[in-house]
């Protein structure tokens, strides 16, 4: 797990005290690192099962983060308006409800350019951090298609509408409480911004929507999250949607979105040694996690594993560990085996991974990208650790440990 380990500390401390040598060398340790711990799946435990699951996962994840970023750049939204503290709030509400239609990829990546058009004229890194938290993962809580580890549940066997009927209290009580810090934060920002800036609204300024075909590539895209075979088929599709995309959108959509490829390329390099080096992590905690959380746990103790851990690898991933860890304590060979007197456990499992993924960069598949997009439009963003030290820690922090003391602590 050492390499994982590497990564992870070249991540939070280089962009920090080594910016400019992490921007040209970042490529060279994250694939350098992913091929130490692939090379030793392969040379040494010949592990091709372990190394073949890695991979399809990866390629999994890249086609649906990659065809969404593709045809997102290819839909213009045109905002109108100064961005006061209540208009933010409010945007940030509805595109907490469009994650759980969208997902929160799709809802991040379509977003996200009008709300920093909306707040061009005072873009500060809260803006971006709170949309990381709230779309990008929080708000995708109510249904499976809004966040990866519960898709993948509704793939193992929860019923579809099981999420949003048992996950709707913790999912209107952390956006309500994310959302109320953001407006205190937001308004302290915008009183102390120089005057000309509050009155951004001009006569030129109106709400346009272009690029509207690619409004069927995006319904391909997810419509294709739920084909399971033949292999690689979901993924041929999504690829098929973004390549249409791409080469029918007009050029001017994409000017005016600035469109490139940069922040894809970023999140690819970056993710092929995430998902390599977090293998023997992963294995660890399949093997492990039972031990680890005892004979009775409680759902607390499920809620800050889970948590815990799907804010340093992945979240899809730990959610499947733990819900196997789950089957192994309780003894339950399926899915509807969880659904009576061990749901609060399950629910456990299924929150804390939505909602810790928002804790780093790395927790969630659209957080990296979010970062590099806003970092393309001139935002000074935190690096890993300051994002931890600064927001996760003082923010979000405290909307976890409510969740914990009202739904999962007494049980």
């Amino acid at each position: 797990m050492l390499p994982f380990a590497l990564l992870l500390g070249a991540m939070a401390t280089a962009p920090m005290f080594a910016p400019g040598w992490w921007l040209r060398h970042y490529a060279k340790v994250a694939l350098g690192l992913g091929a130490v711990t692939a090379g030793y799946y392969f040379l040494i435990l010949h592990d091709w099962p372990s190394l073949g699951a890695a991979a399809h996962e990866y390629v999994s994840f890249l086609a649906l983060v990659g065809s969404l970023f593709v045809v997102s750049g290819g839909i213009h939204i045109g905002v109108k308006g100064e961005a006061t503290p209540l208009k933010n709030a409010v945007f940030l509400l509805i595109g907490a409800l469009a994650a759980n239609v969208l997902g929160t990829t799709g809802a991040a990546m379509l977003l996200l350019r009008p709300w920093i058009q909306l707040n061009k004229s005072r873009l500060a890194a809260h803006h971006i951090v709170f949309f990381i938290f709230i779309i990008a993962n929080v708000g995708g809580c109510l249904t499976p298609i809004g966040d990866p580890p519960l898709f993948l549940g509704y793939l193992q066997g929860v019923p579809f509408w099981w999420v949003a009927k048992n996950c709707w209290p913790m999912w209107l009580l952390g956006i309500g409480l994310l959302l109320g810090i953001f407006y205190c934060v937001d308004r302290k920002h915008f009183l102390r911004a120089p005057r000309p800036m509050h009155a951004q609204e001009t006569a030129s300024e109106n709400w346009t929507l272009a690029g509207l075909p690619n409004l069927f590539f995006l319904a391909v895209i997810l419509g294709a999250v739920f084909v399971e075979k033949p292999p690689f088929l979901r993924e041929g599709l999504m690829f098929a949607a973004a390549m249409g995309s791409y080469f029918t959108t007009q050029k001017s959509v994409h000017a005016a979105n600035d469109f490139n490829f940069h922040p894809m390329q970023e999140v690819a390099i970056l993710f092929a040694g995430i998902f390599a080096t977090m293998m023997p992590a992963l294995a660890w905690l399949d093997h492990h996690a039972a031990a680890l959380l005892g004979q009775n746990p409680s759902p607390g103790v499920f809620f800050w594993g889970t948590g815990g851990l799907s804010s340093a690898l992945d979240n899809a991933p730990t959610y499947l560990g733990f819900l196997s860890a789950l089957q192994g304590v309780t003894g339950s060979e399926n899915i509807p085996g969880l659904l009576g007197s061990h749901a609060p456990h399950l629910l456990a499992i299924s929150v804390a991974s939505v909602f810790f993924g928002a804790a780093t960069y790395i927790g969630n598949g659209p957080n990296f990208m979010v970062k590099a997009i806003a970092e393309q439009n001139g935002v000074k963003m935190p690096s890993f650790l300051a994002f931890i030290l600064k927001f996760s820690l003082p923010c979000l922090l405290p909307m976890l440990i409510t969740v914990w003391l009202l739904f999962f602590r007494a049980r």
